[in-house]
């Protein structure tokens, strides 16, 4: 009905009516928190391998070529080569792709809070077998299950948030999941600091344990958070659910956005086979970003600093605990960056923080690449003693590099595909995004230390190339989504220059649920 439920004139451009309610907010804040079990473990990995009692009772071999003596001119780039530890680090990524795809039925059907509680669980399940580990095999097994946690929380946290959200701030809020897991990690670094100088060599079993707590608050959190109205609507509960959205919104009108909820669920409702309708043509802009963000995203580079800081940091000179600072320092970067994106997301728009991030990351590289080359060459080997304003220099540029992915690629990669889907291939187009991740996050974590071994300080250029194309696939492919409500996503396929060719006037249109005679339903265009 032109010019009836917030429609604007002239652009045919929704605004329901709503507020940046308290309840909201603090829903969304406590929702945000499942972001630090994957946050926690991203830090503590890379610490841990670090730490000499760690590799002494488990990766003995790697040890050895820690303590090397300068007469023995240890390669720099190899020393830590070794396909067990990188097993260790790999194993939960794997996991989580496993388990995402699961979590995408189990979301769908019973809500996004249960994947939240589920996630839990099996991360305090695995944090506990990770921290009484004695052998191997058996910390492998614990880091399969955070792997299955993570799976479910990373499915789940961000269609909660993107749904809970009033659309003005829908950026701002999902992207307190990208912060809690820089807050995640930030913690878990400065944790492997001061647990690195407990004597008797037992400080790495605290830090693996440590990660019981986070995996707490989103359990606990899960059982007291409300359901979203999106996930309501689809089990049939409309009532409810329209209650709940008045709350959420903090106005009584809500009936123009309740109207396209329940169109939108009903579309949801006919369509059987999401998984198989993800490849029909009008879905191909949706199936395309579900999979090339979450790809280039991990090519960056950004998890070889972020799993593996301290092992970096000790590769290219620096001393254990040195190493473990450096970490904190970076972590601590990433945060604050993250907030930037929290500041800037809904006010910049997506597209100008992604190409930003992306030229900011690419300057880095460069400059971190050029300086390990003329420290180390080809031989890897450390001539001499660090000087210090070399070590200045390359913790400095990896700051300006870490806050560059925290405030573009880092959270953006999470927000824009949760945000772009209809609510009928929602929950499996959000597992493709999440699976892809963990496929790619797991062939980095697996493979970077042999890379590094092998290319030397060429990794950082291999990773560098990755950084410009995505940006030139930003710059030309992803439109704007800045400000647009999450059912009326669909018009931004149709006016952009290449994906309008897949999409029709009659995909994605915004359909009302219009009250007839006797309060019958009636579906119509709006």
């Amino acid at each position: 009905m032109p010019g009836a439920g917030g429609i604007l004139p002239g652009d045919g451009k929704k605004e329901y009516p709503g507020n940046l309610t308290p309840f909201v907010t603090v829903t969304c804040i406590v929702a945000a928190m499942g972001g630090l079990i994957f946050g926690y473990d991203i830090g503590i990995s890379g610490g841990v391998t670090s730490m000499e009692p760690f590799l002494d009772k488990f990766f003995p071999e790697v040890s050895r070529k820690m303590n090397a003596t300068a007469t023995e001119k240890v390669n720099q780039y190899c020393k830590y080569e070794s396909q067990t530890l990188t097993m260790f680090t790999s194993s939960l990524y794997l996991a989580a792709l496993l388990s995402s795809l699961v979590a995408s039925p189990v979301t769908r059907t019973f809500g996004r809070r249960l994947s939240m509680l589920a996630g839990g669980l099996l991360f305090f399940a695995g944090a506990i077998i990770n921290a009484s580990a004695k052998v191997v095999w058996t910390l492998i097994i614990g880091r399969v299950l955070l792997g299955f946690g993570i799976g479910f929380t990373n499915q789940s946290v961000p269609l909660y948030l993107s749904e809970m959200a009033p659309y003005r701030f829908r950026g701002a809020l999902n992207i307190g999941f990208q912060l809690s897991i820089t807050v995640g990690i930030l913690i878990a670094n400065v944790l492997n600091y001061f647990f690195a100088k407990i004597k008797g060599g037992w400080g790495w079993r605290l830090s693996l344990g440590g990660a019981m707590v986070p995996a707490l608050i989103i359990t606990v959190g899960s059982l007291v958070l409300p359901d979203t109205p999106n996930s309501m609507i689809e089990r049939g509960q409309h009532e409810e659910a329209k209650i709940k959205l008045r709350r959420i919104r903090g106005v009584e009108d809500v009936e123009q956005e309740f109207r396209d909820l329940v169109a939108a669920s009903e579309a949801s409702r006919q369509v059987e086979h999401p998984w198989r309708n993800l490849l029909e043509r009008k879905y191909r802009p949706h199936l395309s970003m579900a999979i090339l963000i979450p790809f280039f995203q991990q090519l960056t580079g950004i998890n070889v600093i972020m799993f593996y800081a301290p092992v970096l940091f000790n590769t290219i000179g620096f001393k254990s605990n040195d190493s473990l600072m450096s970490a904190v320092i970076t972590g601590s970067v990433n945060v604050a960056a993250t907030v930037v994106s929290i500041y800037g997301v809904d006010k910049w728009g997506r597209r100008f923080l992604f190409l930003e991030g992306g030229v900011q990351m690419l300057i880095c590289q460069a400059v971190v690449t050029a300086a390990i080359a003329a420290k180390f060459g080809v031989s890897g080997v450390l001539a001499d003693k660090l000087p210090q304003w070399y070590a200045i220099v390359v913790v400095l540029f990896i700051c300006i590099y870490v806050a560059g992915f925290a405030w573009s690629w880092g959270p953006l990669g999470w927000l824009v595909p949760s945000e772009i889907f209809p609510l009928e291939i929602r929950s499996a187009a959000q597992s493709i995004n999440v699976s892809v991740n963990m496929i790619f996050t797991f062939i980095v974590a697996q493979v970077f230390l042999m890379m590094l071994c092998h290319m030397k300080f060429g990794l950082f250029i291999f990773f560098a190339f990755f950084v410009c194309v995505m940006t030139v696939f930003i710059y030309f492919f992803l439109p704007e989504t800045k400000g647009i409500p999450i059912e009326e996503m669909g018009r931004v396929w149709k006016t952009h220059w290449y994906w309008s060719r897949f999409v029709t006037e009659n995909d994605f249109q915004i359909r009302g649920l219009e009250m007839g005679n006797g309060g019958q339903g009636v579906l119509k265009n709006v």
